[in-house]
């Protein structure tokens, strides 16, 4: 960067101005980013109606459950199920059924004990308990920015790029004539 001449406004380089120019100087992207990524995943909740705001926390939390590593999912599954209600439980144990996991019973006791042997279905048991939860907590009032100050930090920065890709998506189509 250099100053502009008697101003003190500072201008690119050469280099750089030649870059912005003609970008198929470089063979490297140039992303122009002014916000950090969980920084625009805020400003969008913020700025949509309820069903979009709705969506975009549960893709927030499958994109939190698939950050969590194999070794936390039943520790994780535990807190969701615990949370759940009558209603919810019933869902999630339809769920188990399809899985072929045994007759399913609608209670906590059987949820937990058959987790193990869903195997590579644990981490989707997962998302449905957490997006049951999730939706109770939104349906309680539980603040969208709380929500988002427990996922946001668990997801690596190349991912809130991809999720605010999805937000911003939806914050067009959110703007486009959804009926929020």
């Amino acid at each position: 960067m250099s100053s502009w001449p008697g101003r003190g406004i500072r201008v690119p380089s050469a280099a750089t101005r030649n870059l912005l120019i003609n970008p198929l100087l470089s063979e490297l992207p140039l992303p122009l980013c002014f916000i950090e990524p969980q920084d625009a995943i805020r400003v969008i909740a913020e700025s949509v109606g309820r069903d979009a705001r709705r969506q975009l926390l549960g893709e927030l939390v499958r994109a939190w459950v698939d950050a969590i590593p194999e070794t936390d999912l039943e520790t994780h599954y535990v807190k969701a199920v615990a949370d759940l209600d009558e209603h919810d439980l019933s869902m999630l144990a339809a769920w188990h059924a399809s899985m072929e996991v045994g007759q399913p019973v609608a209670n906590r006791d059987f949820l937990l004990g058959v987790f193990g042997s869903l195997g590579e279905h644990r981490r989707e048991a997962l998302k449905i308990a957490a997006g049951f939860r999730g939706e109770e907590a939104f349906e309680a009032g539980v603040s969208e920015e709380q929500a988002l100050e427990t996922v946001l930090p668990a997801l690596s920065r190349e991912r809130c790029a991809e999720l605010a890709e999805e937000c911003l998506e939806l914050y067009l189509w959110d703007r486009m004539g959804s009926d929020n």
